[in-house]
């Protein structure tokens, strides 16, 4: 009896081993009104994500914060005298670094959920010049672009809303959306694709890079969407906007 269990057993983790190891099947179509509450929770994810990063690895990117921060060390030891004021005003500044950030970013969502996110249907689908697309693995929904031809005069579209949901990155899933959108530039005839981003992680980056973006200019103290820009925001919220370009020519990516 002990010996049928244990075939069971085997057997059942062996069929396990078999879905775990079954290639899954990536499909990006365009976005539908069934996808709203999905493409939601992705973006929203994505962006809060950006809290820790913009609080604190992008601190490293920022010299003349550091230097303000340590010398605001030390103009309190000077007046205070206390040894632990070099310990405890770090720990404040990077509290306040992350509080800020979330304030920041999460006034940036609601400004982004307020409009193009708040319809999609009329701000990407019905425009012939824009398109939201979705990635869909094993029926779910697990990543959205869109691209945004509001500049279609001067021959450009952008690349707007990229997110991956953060289990099924490093799955290819980021070059299917971004490659979904490039064909969707090439058919339409746009000059060019362009971006902005305020992420520090390397991945994002590399992601562009990956598909044929080029940075081309980095803006130094970015004001983003929903800054109220008061004195606290200005010392403890600072961010870079890395511009990135692809030139399209002769309906081919260069």
């Amino acid at each position: 009896m002990a010996e049928k269990v244990q075939r069971k057993d085997v057997q059942k983790h062996g069929k396990g081993l078999k879905a775990q190891n079954r290639p899954q099947t990536l499909v990006v179509r365009e976005f539908e009104p069934a996808d709203k509450t999905e493409v939601h929770r992705i973006f929203n994810d994505g962006l809060m994500e950006m809290v820790t990063d913009t609080a604190f690895r992008g601190l490293r990117h920022h010299p003349e914060s550091l230097l303000l921060y340590t010398a605001m060390t030390l103009v309190c030891y000077v007046i205070t005298a206390c040894w632990w004021m070099i310990v405890l005003l770090p720990v404040i500044i990077l509290c306040g670094r992350y509080l800020y950030s979330r304030r920041v970013i999460h006034g940036y969502l609601e400004r982004a959920m307020g409009t193009d996110m708040a319809d999609i249907e009329g701000y990407y689908m019905k425009p012939p010049d824009s398109c939201m697309w979705v990635a869909v693995l094993e029926g779910e929904v697990v990543g959205v672009v869109a691209a945004d031809g509001q500049q279609k005069s001067e021959g450009a579209v952008e690349l707007r809303r990229m997110s991956v949901d953060q289990s099924c990155r490093r799955h290819g899933v980021g070059i299917a959306l971004g490659q979904k959108l490039l064909e969707f530039a090439v058919t339409h005839k746009y000059s060019s694709v362009f971006l902005g981003t305020t992420a520090y992680t390397p991945a994002a980056h590399k992601l562009y890079m990956r598909l044929g973006f080029r940075c081309v200019g980095v803006t130094n103290g970015y004001i983003t969407p929903g800054t109220r820009w008061s004195l606290l925001e200005r010392i403890f919220y600072r961010v870079s906007h890395h511009h990135y370009s692809l030139h399209v020519a002769n309906n081919n990516i260069s």
